[in-house]
Protein backbone atom coordinates (compact mmCIF):
# COMPACT_ATOMS: atom_id res chain seq x y z
CA UNK A 1 0.00 0.00 0.00
CA UNK A 2 1.46 3.43 -0.88
CA UNK A 3 2.22 5.91 1.87
CA UNK A 4 -0.64 8.29 2.61
CA UNK A 5 1.15 11.20 0.94
CA UNK A 6 1.61 9.15 -2.25
CA UNK A 7 -2.03 8.15 -2.75
CA UNK A 8 -3.55 9.64 -5.87
CA UNK A 9 -6.36 12.17 -5.75
CA UNK A 10 -8.21 13.39 -8.83
CA UNK A 11 -6.70 16.69 -9.98
CA UNK A 12 -10.18 18.22 -10.22
CA UNK A 13 -10.60 17.80 -6.43
CA UNK A 14 -9.34 21.13 -5.07
CA UNK A 15 -10.40 20.42 -1.46
CA UNK A 16 -8.41 17.25 -1.14
CA UNK A 17 -6.99 16.54 2.32
CA UNK A 18 -3.41 17.45 2.97
CA UNK A 19 -1.15 14.39 3.11
CA UNK A 20 0.20 13.45 6.50
CA UNK A 21 3.80 14.13 7.32
CA UNK A 22 5.85 11.20 8.58
CA UNK A 23 5.54 12.57 12.14
CA UNK A 24 1.76 12.98 11.80
CA UNK A 25 1.41 9.46 10.43
CA UNK A 26 3.48 8.09 13.32
CA UNK A 27 1.28 9.98 15.81
CA UNK A 28 -1.97 8.69 14.28
CA UNK A 29 -0.68 5.12 14.33
CA UNK A 30 0.59 5.43 17.92
CA UNK A 31 -2.79 6.78 19.05
CA UNK A 32 -4.51 3.86 17.31
CA UNK A 33 -2.28 1.38 19.12
CA UNK A 34 -2.90 3.09 22.47
CA UNK A 35 -6.68 3.07 21.96
CA UNK A 36 -6.58 -0.68 21.37
CA UNK A 37 -3.85 -1.83 23.77
CA UNK A 38 -4.27 0.36 26.85
CA UNK A 39 -7.81 -0.67 27.87
CA UNK A 40 -6.98 -4.33 27.30
CA UNK A 41 -3.79 -4.06 29.34
CA UNK A 42 -5.46 -2.31 32.27
CA UNK A 43 -8.36 -4.77 32.11
CA UNK A 44 -5.93 -7.70 32.28
CA UNK A 45 -4.22 -6.14 35.29
CA UNK A 46 -7.57 -5.53 37.00
CA UNK A 47 -8.70 -9.10 36.42
CA UNK A 48 -5.41 -10.53 37.66
CA UNK A 49 -4.88 -8.25 40.66
CA UNK A 50 -8.41 -7.27 41.75
CA UNK A 51 -10.60 -9.95 40.11
CA UNK A 52 -12.77 -7.16 38.69
CA UNK A 53 -12.98 -6.27 34.99
CA UNK A 54 -12.20 -2.68 34.05
CA UNK A 55 -15.76 -2.21 32.76
CA UNK A 56 -17.18 -3.08 36.18
CA UNK A 57 -14.58 -0.99 38.03
CA UNK A 58 -15.43 2.00 35.83
CA UNK A 59 -19.14 1.54 36.49
CA UNK A 60 -18.61 1.40 40.25
CA UNK A 61 -16.32 4.44 40.05
CA UNK A 62 -18.90 6.56 38.20
CA UNK A 63 -21.61 5.55 40.65
CA UNK A 64 -19.38 6.40 43.63
CA UNK A 65 -18.91 9.92 42.25
CA UNK A 66 -22.61 10.54 41.48
CA UNK A 67 -25.01 12.33 43.85
CA UNK A 68 -26.50 9.76 46.23
CA UNK A 69 -24.31 7.19 44.42
CA UNK A 70 -27.03 6.76 41.78
CA UNK A 71 -27.29 7.41 38.06
CA UNK A 72 -29.84 6.78 35.36
CA UNK A 73 -28.78 3.77 33.34
CA UNK A 74 -28.51 5.86 30.17
CA UNK A 75 -26.29 8.45 31.89
CA UNK A 76 -24.12 5.71 33.36
CA UNK A 77 -23.72 4.13 29.93
CA UNK A 78 -22.71 7.49 28.43
CA UNK A 79 -20.25 8.22 31.24
CA UNK A 80 -18.72 4.75 30.88
CA UNK A 81 -18.55 4.95 27.08
CA UNK A 82 -20.62 1.80 26.51
CA UNK A 83 -23.97 1.18 24.88
CA UNK A 84 -27.10 1.06 27.00
CA UNK A 85 -27.42 -2.67 26.34
CA UNK A 86 -23.78 -3.15 27.34
CA UNK A 87 -24.37 -1.20 30.54
CA UNK A 88 -27.47 -3.27 31.26
CA UNK A 89 -25.31 -6.42 31.12
CA UNK A 90 -22.59 -4.89 33.34
CA UNK A 91 -25.12 -3.71 35.92
CA UNK A 92 -26.86 -7.10 35.88
CA UNK A 93 -23.54 -8.77 36.79
CA UNK A 94 -22.87 -6.20 39.51
CA UNK A 95 -26.42 -6.54 40.81
CA UNK A 96 -26.01 -10.31 40.97
CA UNK A 97 -22.94 -9.79 43.14
CA UNK A 98 -24.82 -7.37 45.41
CA UNK A 99 -22.65 -4.41 44.38
CA UNK A 100 -25.38 -2.41 42.61
CA UNK A 101 -29.15 -2.21 42.79
CA UNK A 102 -31.56 -1.12 40.08
CA UNK A 103 -34.44 1.05 41.22
CA UNK A 104 -37.23 2.81 39.34
CA UNK A 105 -36.76 6.54 38.80
CA UNK A 106 -39.13 8.60 40.93
CA UNK A 107 -39.56 11.19 38.18
CA UNK A 108 -40.00 8.69 35.34
CA UNK A 109 -41.47 5.28 36.12
CA UNK A 110 -40.07 3.88 32.86
CA UNK A 111 -36.47 4.77 33.72
CA UNK A 112 -34.09 2.94 36.01
CA UNK A 113 -31.34 4.16 38.28
CA UNK A 114 -28.29 2.10 39.11
CA UNK A 115 -27.45 2.60 42.78
CA UNK A 116 -24.12 1.70 44.35
CA UNK A 117 -24.55 -0.43 47.47
CA UNK A 118 -22.26 -0.29 50.49
CA UNK A 119 -20.82 -3.62 49.35
CA UNK A 120 -20.19 -2.06 45.94
CA UNK A 121 -18.40 0.90 47.48
CA UNK A 122 -16.29 -1.45 49.59
CA UNK A 123 -15.46 -3.52 46.50
CA UNK A 124 -14.43 -0.36 44.65
CA UNK A 125 -12.13 0.63 47.52
CA UNK A 126 -10.58 -2.85 47.47
CA UNK A 127 -9.96 -2.70 43.71
CA UNK A 128 -8.66 0.88 43.68
CA UNK A 129 -5.00 0.02 44.50
CA UNK A 130 -4.83 -2.41 41.56
CA UNK A 131 -6.30 0.21 39.22
CA UNK A 132 -3.93 2.89 40.50
CA UNK A 133 -0.91 0.62 40.08
CA UNK A 134 -1.93 -0.29 36.54
CA UNK A 135 -2.60 3.30 35.50
CA UNK A 136 0.73 4.42 36.93
CA UNK A 137 2.61 1.54 35.27
CA UNK A 138 1.01 1.83 31.83
CA UNK A 139 0.34 5.58 31.56
CA UNK A 140 1.77 7.94 34.12
CA UNK A 141 5.25 6.41 34.37
CA UNK A 142 5.68 7.06 30.64
CA UNK A 143 5.01 10.78 30.93
CA UNK A 144 8.32 11.86 32.47
CA UNK A 145 8.79 15.56 31.85
CA UNK A 146 5.32 16.00 30.34
CA UNK A 147 2.86 18.50 31.76
CA UNK A 148 -0.21 16.41 32.73
CA UNK A 149 -2.54 19.44 32.67
CA UNK A 150 -1.41 20.45 29.17
CA UNK A 151 -1.66 16.88 27.90
CA UNK A 152 -5.16 16.58 29.40
CA UNK A 153 -6.16 19.78 27.61
CA UNK A 154 -4.96 18.40 24.28
CA UNK A 155 -6.64 15.01 24.80
CA UNK A 156 -9.92 16.62 25.88
CA UNK A 157 -10.11 18.34 22.50
CA UNK A 158 -10.46 14.90 20.86
CA UNK A 159 -13.67 14.20 22.77
CA UNK A 160 -15.31 17.60 22.31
Amino acid sequence: MPALDERPYPPEQPDRPQPLSAAEEALVRALGRIMMVLPRTIDADMLRDAHLPLSEYTTLMHLSEAPDRRMRMSELATASLVSLSGMTRIVARLEGAGLVERVRCDEDARGLHAVLTEAGFTRLQQAWPAHLASVRRHILNHLDGADPAALTSVLDRFAS
